[in-house]
């Protein structure tokens, strides 16, 4: 596991940012963000080398933003869409993300640690060197998704919904796989504890005799 941290944020001191000021198309450098912006709608804007601490972005719509070097830290962006996004060399921890809306976005180099990611969305994204540490993706949706050196450790994914997303060389060994749903194409390959074979027999279409 070779993950990139996010870069230049330890050298140099970061001025107080505003979210409710971020226009549309601005590229916003050096800043941190500590406030409450919820219902926000904010289209082809930038953030790079920033902090988000203790952020609430709830319901809002963020099209064809791009953070690139942004840590985020005990955020909560619950149900808010995240369309046509892309983060490169970014870190989210102890953050809220249920119920966001992924589509078609580009992760690049991505650490989600200690989050709840339960029912988020991912159809139709780009994930390349991406972690999900102890986090929560209960009935998140992975459609035809594109993923490479995807690493789950410690995930729930229980009820999870996997649709001509591959997960070929993936490790779920030490993840909760309960009632995933996902079809016999898309998990071989995968790498998986013996015991987990019993949550992946309906693929069979057979039934244990107790």
């Amino acid at each position: 596991m070779n993950i990139k941290n996010p870069q230049n944020l330890n050298n140099k001191e970061l001025k107080k940012g505003y979210l409710y000021d971020v226009i549309d198309e601005e590229k916003v450098e050096y800043c941190e963000f500590e406030e409450e912006c919820n219902d926000k709608k904010l289209y082809d804007a930038e953030f790079e080398n920033c902090k988000f601490n203790n952020v609430s972005m709830q319901n809002s719509i963020l099209e064809k933003i791009t953070f690139k070097d942004v840590i985020f830290e005990k955020c909560n962006f619950s149900n808010t869409e995240f369309l046509e996004t892309t983060f490169i060399r970014c870190k989210f921890n102890n953050c809220k993300i249920s119920g966001c809306n992924f589509a078609e976005e580009r992760l690049y180099n991505v650490q989600l640690t200690e989050t709840n990611a339960n029912y988020a969305s991912f159809s139709m994204s780009s994930m390349d060197n991406i972690l999900f540490k102890n986090t929560g993706l209960q009935n998140s949706y992975f459609q035809e998704a594109n993923m490479k050196n995807v690493y789950f450790d410690n995930a729930e994914l229980v009820n999870a919904k996997f649709f001509k997303t591959s997960l070929r060389d993936i490790d779920l060994s030490n993840s909760n796989i309960e009632g995933i749903a996902i079809s016999i194409d898309d998990i071989k390959g995968a790498i998986i504890d013996k015991l987990q074979t019993f949550d992946l027999l309906y693929l069979l279409g057979v039934k244990i005799k107790e």
